[in-house]
């Protein structure tokens, strides 16, 4: 009789952001118990085999790994199905490389190069702790303690790895810059326009980005990174977040066929 939860999974059932090809094997590596949920993570092996392209095969991966070669948020980690979520820092020192994991506009997670040691932390719950400590705690799990009073659930604080203290913080409020993490709108970026709260129920909050194209999402899907657009903290992937309407998608997309077969009957 089988306990406790699996820690297999086939290809098939693995996220389809995690872009698998489903026809090169039947198992997918799953992601340990972690900062981060293991559909909103990525394991450390997929990054160094399927991202970076540093690895042919999981033997090559796992050797990188064991060699504790990586470094996740300023910590080495060795275990090729270590979870890596959105904000992740991801270092290689043998190669002086440095990685922040973000979402691209499709909603997948893409690998942008960074050079600081500074990370954003979502804040997910303030409270007291024993000896009336007032302690935050964030979106990869950390807890922090004897955090500023004006830091509330929603915020956003800029972490420095390498001493663990708080540099800086932005308010979740209208007008703040934010990153959509969560449902149909994931990886787009934009300037909170307004916020429905529906006690009982979904806050909504409606984003509009710098096309003024607007669209509305859950509260908790969104994760501040700017006080202004001007402001904005971290450097972001390709597409800036900027996510086309179809009728303007298809009206570029004709509009560079037009000219590719322009060029194609001068060149006869």
């Amino acid at each position: 009789m089988a306990r406790g939860p699996k820690k297999h999974m086939k290809r098939l059932a693995a996220p389809k952001h995690w872009m698998m090809d489903k026809l090169q094997g039947v198992y997918a590596p799953k992601c340990r118990p972690g900062a981060h949920k293991g559909r909103e993570a990525l394991p450390l092996l997929l990054i160094l085999r399927n991202r970076l392209k540093f690895a042919l095969n999981r033997n090559e991966a796992m050797m990188i790994t064991k060699q504790r070669f990586v470094h996740v948020d300023g910590r080495v980690r060795a275990d090729p199905k270590y979870p890596v979520g959105f904000m992740d820092i991801l270092s290689i020192p043998k190669t002086q490389d440095k990685y922040r994991v973000l979402y691209d506009v499709k909603g997948r997670f893409t690998l942008n190069k960074c050079t600081d040691d500074n990370k954003l932390c979502k804040v997910t719950k303030c409270y007291m702790a024993d000896n009336n400590t007032p302690t935050i705690s964030t979106h990869d799990g950390r807890t922090l303690r004897y955090a500023d009073s004006l830091i509330k659930k929603d915020d956003t604080i800029q972490l420095d790895l390498n001493s663990g203290k708080i540099l800086d913080f932005v308010k979740f409020k209208i007008g703040a810059y934010c990153m959509v993490t969560g449902g149909a709108n994931t990886g787009r970026v934009g300037e909170v326009v307004d916020v429905e709260t529906h006690p009982g129920s979904f806050d909504i909050v409606h984003v509009k980005d710098t096309n003024n194209n607007t669209f509305a999402t859950r509260r908790s899907n969104i994760f501040v990174i700017g006080r202004r657009e001007s402001e904005v903290l971290v450097d972001l992937p390709k597409g800036k977040g900027l996510r086309m309407p179809l009728t303007q998608d298809r009206e570029q997309r004709i509009a560079t066929y037009a000219k590719s077969k322009a060029g194609k009957k001068r060149l006869n």
